[in-house]
């Protein structure tokens, strides 16, 4: 229970890697926040969190390893926060920028289909702003996944 299997550092890296490797991943994936999950989606980040638990701490079942694990990926946790909150290059990199979906009543259907935004989730959004698509000045696709509309 307290006797590791690897060296400190082995967990250090694992967990690095798999926190870098999943931050790529989940930013290439799209911009859905959690309460935007489709079944689909949390079905997806269940099966990631068990495909790379084993990657973590390479069948290791110490108690130090898990905490060194953790350690690892809460302090990663807290650089992306810092390096995002003071610098805006790196929060473009890490949170993303607003996609504008459209403009003046027109809807941009390329840039929808390439942000995998459907008609029903901007209509959605309109009827939550009280806006008809002929008043929409603008809709945009924020960087945690909310769609805004400006009216004219």
């Amino acid at each position: 229970m307290f006797e590791m299997d690897h060296p400190w550092w082995e967990f250090v890296v694992r967990g690095a890697a798999v926190y870098l490797i999943l931050l790529l991943m989940v930013r290439v994936s799209g911009r859905r926040t959690v309460g935007q999950f489709t079944p689909f989606d949390l079905l997806v980040v269940m099966l990631l969190s068990e495909a790379v638990s084993n990657s973590l701490t390479g069948g290791d079942q110490s108690l130090f390893g898990g905490f060194i694990v953790a350690a690892v990926l809460v302090g990663l946790n807290m650089t992306m926060s810092f390096l995002s909150s003071h610098s805006k290059k790196m929060s473009d990199i890490l949170d993303g920028s607003a996609v504008l979906l459209g403009r003046d009543g027109e809807l941009y259907d390329k840039v929808m289909k390439r942000c995998r935004i459907s008609r029903e989730e901007v209509d959605q959004a309109l009827r939550c702003s009280d806006c008809d698509i002929k008043d929409m000045r603008c809709a945009f696709l924020e960087a945690d996944g909310q769609i805004t509309i400006q009216r004219k």
